[in-house]
């Protein structure tokens, strides 16, 4: 039993980023697909499959890399709001990650979206995580 299910999700793609995996399969759940569509459409990702035939279900994540410097799209990904400790913001503190250059996911009343968006909706909410 897993308490924290999205830190796993991110611990398993950070260290398949640091030991230069292609593919990374985890565990399936609703919000762990809602965060990799998320960074499949800012481009962090190579791309995704879910795959729902071992009940849990998969998803296989292919990551991106540079084709000539082999350096990861991925630099930096790390949980924020904890079980421990929710991190709450509103629609006027909302952060920026790497002065705009990364990303910070949130759960938001309207679904999860990065920051970017929910600045656009004027909307706070729970900062996931930072990707950068």
């Amino acid at each position: 039993m897993n308490t924290d299910p999205i830190a796993d999700y991110l611990t398993r793609i950070r260290n398949a980023v640091m030991a230069g995996h292609r593919v990374v399969e985890i565990p399936s759940s609703g919000i762990k697909k809602e965060i990799t569509k998320l960074l499949f459409e800012k481009g962090y990702i190579l791309n995704y499959k879910f795959e729902t035939e071992p009940k849990p279900g998969i998803i296989k994540v292919a990551l991106k890399y540079h084709p000539v410097t082999k350096l990861s799209a991925i630099n930096k990904i790390e949980r924020i709001s904890k079980p421990g400790l929710r991190k709450y913001v509103g629609a006027d503190e909302l952060p920026r990650v790497l002065n705009g250059l990364g990303v910070a996911v949130m759960s938001t009343s309207q679904g999860l979206m990065t920051d970017k968006e929910a600045r656009k909706l004027k909307i706070g909410g729970e900062v996931l995580c930072y990707v950068s």
